[in-house]
């Protein structure tokens, strides 16, 4: 999504500014985690590094649901190992954020066939962390909760979440970040192939 808005607000940035702007960019998206309104995101960018082509306040949320969805893509790789691991056990989705940006993510990385169940915070009503979003995927695939494994990359909504409803968290860190929480993931992963053992 930064590039996008590169692209479309900006003309040209140096390199360190650019890393500069990626990381505030990432430090706002990270503070509105699970709210489906982003005009403050992108508004607390453009205040900080005024850009050449500002969007207008009530434009921003339009232009980000619009784009959202096309940023992401997933290689055949890993498409390979989550059909491996369906083949083995239920598998659900269980993700914070809009129905309309979420569901087309997900359409348009050809991800909805290789879930059993997928469930949006917005449609369902309470998001991650809440142990409810969880205990509602448990239900839908009729698991226990110690017979689940639960594969996130943010230590506080995915894995301290999982585990409030007794589920064991696996906490993908593939930047090696250092875990300087009190949450104490079940296992640690830092690529998807290492998953494939704790299934089979």
């Amino acid at each position: 999504m930064f590039s996008v808005i590169l692209e479309k607000c900006y003309e040209v940035v140096p390199h360190p500014a650019k890393n500069e702007m990626l990381h505030r960019f990432k430090e706002y998206d990270k503070g509105s985690y699970g709210d489906n309104n982003k005009i403050n995101v992108l508004e607390s960018l453009f205040d900080v590094f005024p850009p050449h082509n500002r969007l207008p306040r009530h434009d921003i949320q339009d232009f980000w649901n619009h784009h959202f969805p096309h940023c992401f893509s997933i290689n055949q790789h890993t498409m390979n190992i989550v059909n491996t691991i369906k083949q083995q056990v239920k598998v659900a989705i269980i993700t914070n954020g809009s129905t309309q940006r979420q569901k087309a993510k997900i359409l348009n990385t050809h991800l909805e066939g290789c879930f059993d169940t997928i469930i949006i915070s917005e449609e369902v009503g309470f998001s991650k962390p809440d142990k409810r979003i969880f205990e509602l995927a448990l239900h839908k695939l009729n698991v226990q909760p110690e017979d689940a494994l639960f594969v996130g990359d943010d230590l506080e909504k995915d894995i301290a979440g999982c585990q409030h409803s007794h589920i064991k968290g696996i906490w993908f860190n593939p930047n090696r970040i250092k875990n300087d929480t009190d949450i104490k993931p079940y296992t640690e992963i830092d690529s998807f192939d290492r998953l494939i053992s704790y299934i089979t």
